[in-house]
């Protein structure tokens, strides 16, 4: 079956175009209706952004919840991971969240987490989008039956108290100087607190959220501003989130970029000292870089590699009992802890590898040397992937990297452009490479260089 509104992370689009108010109702109705299970009442729990459309989108979807006979409890800008952990708290039936995560204000999403706080299945995805073309009339609920929302006030300290939880009780960060970037968005007062609880003396950009800003120059897609800070105030490392803190990147002392792939690096070698490893390996996407997975080797550790999306993370950690997986954009998925990507505690795990070995966060962080990676956008039609032409060249770049490399083609997930990553140890023939392919594509193509 066709998706028509389910995307690799909820549904996401912009606000007042796809994302409508009706759209939002009928979420809550459908999705409400599939959660109903047992007796008694039954209740959503359901965090936002920073969005100027997320009051909007947020009192549309009460109503399709109460309208079948489910409570809303509101619990205002909250991190996904909280709004994930929160609906297994509070027993909730389902949970939603209200973002477009990494994107600008002008986007808004709905993502929806069962009652396990895990997404949605696939199948379950479906049952969803088949409701959503249907006549819901039938499922709503009697006026006596009609649902309940409030808000409910405690929840930062319930996430503050929950993400410290996830150290050693004598774990204390006094004596670091952190930069924390979170993004204008949903984790722009529990990021800090939470730090600052912990010991850190916490420079905090990116939390004066007007609706408009999440994500506009700051941010984990946008870290050049925290760069900068890091640099002028001499910090000991810089933390940056992305709109609704799934995602965290980190800059060292000296303003450099540590990703996801260092971050993956850094938990799996710490946790296999400590023998806390569920599994020996981590679940990574076909977009890590290959340095990663050779680094791991030295370690006698496995890589498994999944197609780009962090719920095909979770998938694979779930089917194979790892414990940490993610991606390089910074998605870090710690089951442990969490069910989803979780930005603060991320960061916390390698600051705590950072105070227990006492060494300044470049070393920390720099455990592998990456190998050259040249990414570019091809805005082409996704047919062009069946093509023997472009096939038959794909085949032939595979084999001129051979084992010294590797090369994805792959669709976009969230946009009309077909993506085509090439790495390698010689960058030279990586680049030449990489131009072919897009040349391969190009009828007539944009091609965005995205190095």
């Amino acid at each position: 079956m066709t998706r028509s509104y389910f995307g690799t992370d909820g549904i996401r689009g912009k606000a007042n175009e796809k994302i409508t108010p009706e759209l939002a109702l009928k979420v809550g109705q459908a999705a409400g209706y599939i959660f109903q299970r047992g007796e008694g009442r039954h209740r959503v729990v359901i965090g936002k952004d920073t969005r100027l459309s997320g009051y909007m989108i947020e009192y549309a979807l009460v109503a399709g919840f109460a309208s079948v006979g489910m409570d809303p409890l509101l619990l205002g800008p909250m991190p996904t991971p909280a709004v994930a952990m929160l609906t297994r708290s509070m027993r909730a039936d389902v949970g939603v969240m209200i973002s477009a995560s990494h994107n600008a204000y002008e986007d808004n999403g709905i993502k929806l987490f069962g009652p396990d706080g895990h997404k949605l299945s696939d199948e379950i995805e479906l049952e969803i989008e088949r409701l959503l073309d249907s006549d819901l009339s039938s499922k709503l609920s009697q006026p006596h039956d009609l649902g309940r929302a409030r808000r409910i006030d405690d929840v930062r300290a319930r996430y503050i108290e929950f993400a410290k939880r996830t150290l050693p009780r004598n774990m204390s960060f006094e004596g670091l100087r952190v930069v924390l970037d979170c993004a204008n968005g949903a984790a722009y007062r529990v990021a800090p607190e939470a730090l600052w609880e912990l010991g850190a003396e916490v420079i905090a950009i990116g939390v004066e959220p007007d609706g408009f800003n999440i994500n506009r120059e700051v941010g984990s897609t946008a870290p050049q501003a925290l760069r900068e800070k890091v640099r002028e105030l001499r910090a000991d490392v810089g933390i940056a989130l992305d709109g609704d803190a799934d995602r965290v990147i980190l800059v060292d002392e000296h303003g450099r970029l540590i990703d996801g792939d260092q971050l993956m690096a850094v938990v799996a070698e710490s946790w296999r000292e400590q023998d806390l490893l569920s599994r020996p390996g981590i679940v990574a996407t076909i977009m890590s870089n290959l340095g990663l997975e050779r680094y791991l080797a030295s370690l006698n550790l496995s890589m498994e590699r999944t197609a780009v999306g962090d719920r095909y993370v979770i998938e694979r950690m779930r089917e194979g009992g790892y414990n940490v997986g993610g991606e390089q954009s910074g998605h870090i998925i710690l089951s442990d802890y969490s069910t989803t990507g979780d930005g603060l505690v991320t960061a916390m795990q390698v600051l705590a590898v950072v105070k227990r070995r006492g060494q300044p966060v470049s070393e920390v962080c720099r455990r592998f040397e990456p190998l050259p990676q040249v990414l570019k956008n091809v805005r082409a039609p996704q047919s062009l992937l069946r093509s023997e032409t472009v096939l038959g060249q794909i085949e032939k770049a595979r084999g001129r990297l051979g084992e010294a490399g590797r090369l994805v083609i792959r669709p976009s997930g969230t946009e009309p452009v077909i993506r085509v990553m090439g790495e390698g140890d010689n960058r030279d023939l990586v680049e030449r490479i990489v131009a072919e392919i897009c040349d391969a594509l190009r009828t007539p193509a944009q091609v965005q260089d995205l190095a």
